[in-house]
């Protein structure tokens, strides 16, 4: 975050590291300093997700909960190119995004389970 330029955009945070990028900033996150890693998780029962990173839940919302709605419409992903498939990360089953703007990343110990 102290070195990404995209991370002082947004409002109030929410383009920092375990936020639900442009839509909810993550509360009370302990991130490691630079050339730590950082251990991240994200839990998804039904509609029900949670963002967690070094152990801390920092993160939690509902998808398609009329607050979710509401923070989707006040953002980019309200444009239709994001919508086209249906409402903007309301899918049942699709894709993981690793997010990334162009500079050096790493990532490692990915594991998807179904729980």
């Amino acid at each position: 975050d102290d070195k990404h330029p995209d991370a002082k955009k947004g409002r109030d945070g929410n383009r920092t590291v375990g936020s639900l990028y442009d839509l909810i900033t993550a509360k009370d996150k302990a991130a490691k300093p630079i050339g730590e890693w950082n251990e991240g998780r994200v839990l998804v029962q039904g509609k029900h997700v949670e963002h967690w990173l070094n152990g801390k839940k920092v993160v939690e919302y509902e998808r398609g909960s009329e607050d979710f709605r509401k923070l989707v419409g006040m953002s980019k992903y309200a444009a239709p190119e994001y919508n086209a498939n249906g409402r903007f990360g309301e899918a049942i089953k699709g894709h993981i995004l690793l997010q990334d703007h162009g500079d050096e990343v790493s990532f490692r110990n990915i594991k998807i389970k179904t729980l």
